[in-house]
């Protein structure tokens, strides 16, 4: 049993999506559930979280009627102005959703790289708890010093880290990265996705060797208690297919026991995502 905790959804609009350049051309199209579903076949994966790729309540409502109406759809990680004013009125309307289990926003798309400090975005994010819903961060490895500063603020938030801090594996490097990321482990209420490692490398010329330092600093980092599975199906399908990451990540998982390998392809998100 695998939960996929990263993959995306959308109708696709090239102003929308404009971060997919012509390195990407071939996830320039739509991809929608039965896309998904068909994809998931002969892979193990019996249920997947949905994350935002806009910035937009359309898109979160869109996602919740997309996940009713198909039952391996266990929930979305969705976008709501957590500055904005009413955002508690935002909040109490849609966490009575019971497909809605987390929220997101694109810090690593800031221009201020302060902006995951702001008073009035934290004011939003210290509400999350009460709602019992999840933040994924989303940002780029050099955002990780800010981010510890941010998570110190929220002792009692649960927050997810994506993409394990896009470090840059497409040149090599490991610092600060790995050095940043340990001290952000430190923090227990942090989990990491174990996804988008592939798209942090050269999309042809990626291997398995390359990738494996940086699985491996992280598991040490957040142990097998604090990680997930995630695919970040279709960006992922730039430099991979669905199945073929899948079978990397049990691959750099078999010298841990059963229950370990189980914790980080299910267990985590089960108990993460409040799936039942």
């Amino acid at each position: 049993m695998i939960i996929d905790t990263h993959h995306h959804l959308w109708n696709y609009d090239p102003i929308e999506f404009d971060w997919i350049d012509e390195d990407m051309i071939s996830i320039s199209k739509s991809f929608l559930p039965a896309d998904l579903q068909s994809t998931l076949d002969g892979t193990g994966v019996t249920g997947v979280i949905s994350v935002q790729a806009r910035q937009k309540i359309e898109e979160t409502e869109w996602l919740l009627s997309l996940t009713a109406e198909n039952e391996w759809m266990k929930g979305i990680v969705g976008w709501l102005p957590l500055a904005a004013e009413n955002i508690s009125e935002l909040l109490q309307k849609y966490s009575t959703n019971k497909w809605m289990k987390g929220l997101r926003h694109v810090v690593q798309a800031e221009p201020d790289p302060e902006f995951i400090l702001g008073k009035a975005f934290n004011r939003g994010v210290s509400l999350l708890k009460n709602y019992n819903l999840v933040y994924d961060v989303l940002i780029f490895q050099h955002q990780l010093p800010a981010t510890i500063r941010f998570v110190d603020l929220h002792p009692d938030q649960l927050f997810v880290l994506d993409h394990i801090g896009k470090p840059r594996i497409k040149t090599h490097e490991l610092e600060p990265w790995a050095s940043n990321l340990k001290m952000l482990a430190e923090r227990e209420n942090v989990y990491c996705k174990i996804s988008g490692m592939v798209t942090e490398a050269e999309y042809k010329k990626w291997s398995p060797t390359q990738l494996k330092p940086y699985f491996d600093i992280v598991l040490e980092a957040f142990s097998p208690s604090r990680l997930l599975f995630g695919s970040d199906w279709p960006v992922c399908l730039v430099a991979t297919t669905y199945a073929d990451w899948v079978q990397l990540v049990k691959q750099f998982l078999s010298d841990l026991s059963i229950h370990e390998q189980e914790q980080i392809l299910y267990k985590n998100a089960m108990t993460t995502y409040r799936i039942t």
